[in-house]
């Protein structure tokens, strides 16, 4: 048996178990069922409960990585973000990228509308398009 301070008790009674985790106000919980004596040790249950479910919940959220693009976006940054997002993909992260057309560059949409089709283009290979919208100018991309 393992207490509240993590110290070990080693073999001890069930029923004494029971009465020290109750004069310490804690539960007494069962941590693996060992072939010649289980292994119980002495802790909040509720606490535990709300940690392991904290966690599962953080590890368990899908998260969405966003890239604005102007349309005139040199080569080295492009490639440099087409690389992160590939890597983002394969870590399970989804990738939105979108593009930002500012003043007379919106007489240039077929331009933005090419650059979306090039960025599906080049990760089709890590990824699978969920949406490509030319008129917002959005493209989303979701791990393979």
């Amino acid at each position: 048996m393992i207490d509240h301070e993590n110290n070990n008790r080693g073999l001890i009674d069930t029923n004494e178990a029971l009465q020290l985790a109750e004069s310490l106000e804690l539960d007494l919980v069962v941590v693996s069922q060992g072939k010649e004596a289980p292994i119980a040790k002495i802790l909040n249950y509720g606490k535990l409960q709300y940690q392991k479910k904290k966690r599962q919940s953080q590890s368990a959220r899908p998260t969405v990585k966003e890239v604005r693009f102007g349309l005139n976006v040199g080569v080295a940054d492009y490639n440099l973000r087409i690389q992160q997002a590939g890597e983002w993909l394969s870590k399970g992260d989804s990738v939105k990228f979108a593009i930002r057309l500012r003043g007379r560059e919106h007489q240039y949409r077929d331009k933005a509308g090419e650059l979306l089709d090039r960025i599906a283009n080049d990760l089709s290979q890590v990824g699978k398009i969920q949406s490509l919208d030319k008129r917002a100018l959005v493209v989303q991309v979701i791990p393979a």
